[in-house]
């Protein structure tokens, strides 16, 4: 089974509030190559974003993986290691639990905005993806030449 890292973030522009633009993002990486996937959401929370980001990911995977997420979303790590309860956003959840379901997943978090590469890349893109309002090329090929080719075990953070 193919070890597999995926690196997500989710953006929300105005969180919160009715005119809100939200984005996923995962830098998918597999022996060193990094692959970046993403999606504009449109109307979202950042909470919702962030369980986008991980399901966006783990969607893109063709064959099931032996997976490690890593998100800075506490609330992901949390509700997806059985520690928090799903009191709200239940259709994101559901959306994450099909995306997960045929994958082994090891679930971390990794503190955002501290300089870690691949987090960066991947909130960076959420961010101008919300931003422009839907899913340019160009903005997935910044992220992916900003991380260049390096191995997940060597990045943690």
């Amino acid at each position: 089974m193919k070890q597999v890292a995926i690196f997500c973030d989710g953006s929300s522009l105005g969180n919160g509030k009715d005119a809100s633009r939200a984005a996923g993002v995962a830098l998918l990486g597999y022996k060193g190559i990094w692959r970046a996937v993403g999606e504009y959401l449109g109307t979202a929370t950042n909470q919702q974003a962030e369980i986008a980001a991980a399901a966006v990911g783990l969607e893109s995977l063709t064959q099931p993986c032996q997976v490690s997420v890593f998100t800075d979303s506490k609330y992901v790590v949390e509700t997806m290691n059985g520690r928090f309860r799903r009191k709200a956003n239940l259709p994101w959840w559901e959306r994450l639990d099909r995306a997960a379901k045929a994958h082994q997943v090891h679930w971390e978090w990794t503190r955002g905005h501290a300089g870690h590469i691949l987090q960066e890349a991947a909130d960076n893109a959420a961010r101008r993806i919300a931003a422009a309002g839907r899913v340019d090329k160009s903005i997935l090929e910044d992220a992916e030449l900003s991380v260049g080719t390096v191995e997940a075990a060597d990045l943690r953070g």
